[in-house]
């Protein structure tokens, strides 16, 4: 891992009639800690390693002010004695971090915290990015999965999310021995379907552990599988279990799923809303859906994607498809209404053909027929080339070249540059 730097002190004030000598102890009546108002004066004690009653040498109360700074927990810690009274000041790193387990085995991170409390005690669920605190929770991470029977190595390092652009986590995860899931259990799966289910999920067992990702694996692929049936409400859920397998080949998590498949629906009809770019007609002629039929989210996806492709063929380039579904729970029937957030149209901007002769380039841009100015389509790209005696002498040519390109979108002035590429198709 690599810390966060961060810039650290410790001082002492001795305030005793004369200046003492370095091995000189003094009585400690009491201790107090300010600046600090998350900790209780026994945690911080019990973390400096204070005790009552003890004399301490000066060198000795900068020992115990040390194994407060490296916690990590502090940006600065100083002290001052006043013959009687051993006071700290402390000042809290700016920001601390939620603990992240990756792929620590459920029945080790149930009552984690409590234990590392109990073990550290400014642990409280959070922790810096760097210091003793960070090494504590990793040996004691370490030191659990060893009581569990297994020697293994676990690694901390920050975590950012990315949908928020920052760090808010550090993250530890056994890196040896591999962590897998394990046997998934099934329940609740009708005999029609149980075998077919159990097949999809063992696609998952082997799979390296993630202790968020292997359950979101475990139900999206189950619920895309009971969804390709029709079984549009099914209810999965699937939770990792205590019980832990280890063998030679590494640590292995077992799961239960339990399904819930709800209704099989078919498709009472599906009507575009008023001011689409289609008429219901066009649609109905391409679509492939037929009322009676048993609902098929792949092909209603696929008929959204064709919609979409249509507005963009318009200029429409943020076009946004909007189905709404009326579920008939008692014929267990669906209708879907489809409308458009078409937004603002987009006009032809530069049209490139990079790489190519002077000749080629001419043949591309007159087989195109993209007019700057004009709304931009996006399908005459992608049709060009499936033209027939069109323009024969490029449709000769033309095969034996990949053909690919880049849209480069202006929101200010609402247009599409294109840069098309010609690459040679080799046998």
């Amino acid at each position: 891992m690599n810390p966060l730097p961060r810039i650290a002190t410790i001082a002492f004030l001795v305030t005793c009639g004369t200046l003492p000598g370095a091995a000189q102890s003094y009585p400690i009546k009491s201790f107090h800690f300010k600046g600090n108002t998350d900790y209780t004066d026994t945690e911080l004690s019990a973390a400096a390693d204070l005790k009552n009653g003890v004399a301490l040498t000066t060198p000795q109360m900068n020992d115990h002010a040390k194994l407060l700074m490296d916690t990590g927990m502090f940006q600065n810690v100083s002290f001052k004695f006043n013959g009687q009274d051993l006071t700290f000041e402390l000042t809290p790193v700016g920001q601390l971090y939620a603990v992240r387990l990756e792929n620590i085995p459920v029945s080790i991170a149930m009552g984690l915290d409590e234990r590392l409390h109990a073990r550290f005690p400014l642990y409280h669920g959070k922790i810096p990015v760097s210091g003793g605190l960070v090494n504590g929770v990793q040996e004691g991470l370490e030191d659990e999965v060893a009581a569990a029977g297994v020697k293994a190595t676990v690694t901390a390092t920050p975590y950012t999310d990315i949908s928020l652009g920052k760090l808010t986590a550090m993250s530890f995860a056994i890196s040896e021995p591999e962590v897998e899931v394990g046997p998934i259990q099934l329940q609740g799966a009708s005999p029609a379907f149980a075998d077919r289910a159990r097949a999809v999920l063992a696609k998952t067992a082997g799979s390296a552990y993630s202790s968020d990702g292997s359950v979101s694996q475990l139900q999206t692929d189950l619920t895309n599988f009971y969804g390709t049936e029709g079984y549009l409400e099914a209810k999965i859920h699937a939770v990792a279990q205590p019980g832990t397998v280890v063998d030679a080949h590494g640590i292995h998590i077992p799961f239960l799923v339990t399904v819930d498949e709800g209704l099989q629906y078919k498709l009472a009809g599906l009507e575009l809303a008023p001011g689409s770019i289609l008429t219901q007609a066009e649609f109905d002629k391409v679509s492939g859906l037929r009322r009676g039929e048993v609902v098929s989210p792949v092909k209603l996806r696929a008929c959204w994607e064709y919609l979409r492709r249509q507005y963009r063929n318009r200029g429409y380039m943020h076009a946004e498809i909007i189905p709404e579904a009326t579920f008939d729970r008692a014929q267990g029937t669906v209708s879907y209404s489809v409308s458009a957030a078409a937004g603002q149209v987009y006009t032809t901007g530069n049209v490139r053909v990079r790489n190519v002769s002077e000749e080629l380039r001419d043949m591309t841009l007159a087989a195109l027929k993209l007019k700057p100015g004009e709304p931009f389509n996006e399908g005459a790209i992608r049709g060009m080339t499936a033209t027939h005696l069109v323009n024969p002498a490029f449709e000769r040519i033309i095969p034996n070249y990949n053909l690919s390109y880049t849209l480069t979108l202006h929101e200010d002035v609402h247009t599409v540059d294109v840069d098309i590429n010609l690459g040679p198709r080799h046998p």
